[in-house]
């Protein structure tokens, strides 16, 4: 339990609170119980460290008042919305014999002595709080699940996590899981068919026999470039052939 010291404050106004906050402080203020609603102050380091703990909501405070001892247990905080900065706390005076609903958190505890962990099983946390019915005088400040010796395929039901004594779900008929120990999930990216693999390899040879057969195309070109030639060269031939024969013999002299 975390002991703080308070003080009494006696602001009414506006200004009177800013001038507080100023100042390094935090303004409070304490309900609940047959006393009247109490006005306090509280060092803003103080606060803020409490504030960093995951169950400060959850956990009983023990105020110095003016030297006076008050139990009580943090209900709300207001922020500064610019800042960040806590501005107000709400207080809830703890009476003896008084049950009070909180949410407390679960604590997971010997990752390393679990077997399904080590083999590479995951930790899927259902809930990481739970929504308790407890005695003021007896809030337990985590609920612990211990994973020494998990396997694989286990789950964690509320009915395996110790409560204390008065302390009660609130929500009843039924033991709802906390948390399952699975396991891993490995993605592999699928196989071609061999179909596919036979296509690609014909599509290739049938490429290359393109390649081949565009290259005896052009051998035919040149050939027909050397059949033109040829043809050139007969025409020619022929036609000087054709000069001699009309040539007309020498006439005889007389």
């Amino acid at each position: 339990m975390n002991s703080i010291d308070a003080t009494n404050r006696a602001t009414n106004t506006k200004g009177e609170l800013n001038s507080l906050r100023v100042n390094g402080n935090v303004p409070a203020i304490i309900y609940g119980g047959t006393e009247k609603n109490q006005k306090i102050s509280l060092n803003k380091k103080i606060v803020k460290i409490l504030i960093e703990k995951e169950n400060f909501l959850s956990n009983i405070i023990e105020l110095s008042i003016d030297g006076k001892s008050e139990s009580v247990l943090p209900r709300e905080i207001t922020y500064d919305v610019l800042t960040d900065e806590p501005t107000h706390i709400d207080f809830l005076r703890i009476v003896k014999g008084g049950k009070i609903i909180l949410e407390i958190p679960v604590k997971f505890i010997n990752h390393d002595k679990s077997p399904g962990l080590k083999r590479g099983g995951v930790l899927n946390i259902v809930r990481r709080r739970v929504e308790l019915k407890c005695p003021t005088e007896n809030i337990p400040n985590e609920l612990v699940v211990d994973l020494e010796n998990k396997d694989i395929g286990e789950s964690f039901k509320i009915s395996s996590i110790k409560l204390p004594d008065g302390v009660t779900p609130t929500i009843q008929g039924r033991d709802f899981v906390v948390a399952t120990l699975a396991a891993p999930t490995i993605i592999k990216e699928p196989e071609k068919p061999a179909e596919e693999t036979v296509e690609g390899a014909e599509g290739a040879e049938g490429a290359e026999g393109e390649v081949k057969a565009a290259e005896g195309e052009e051998g035919e070109v040149k050939t027909a470039e050397g059949d033109k030639k040829e043809d050139n060269k007969k025409v020619g031939d022929k036609k000087v052939s054709d000069k001699k024969e009309d040539k007309k013999p020498p006439t005889e002299k007389k």
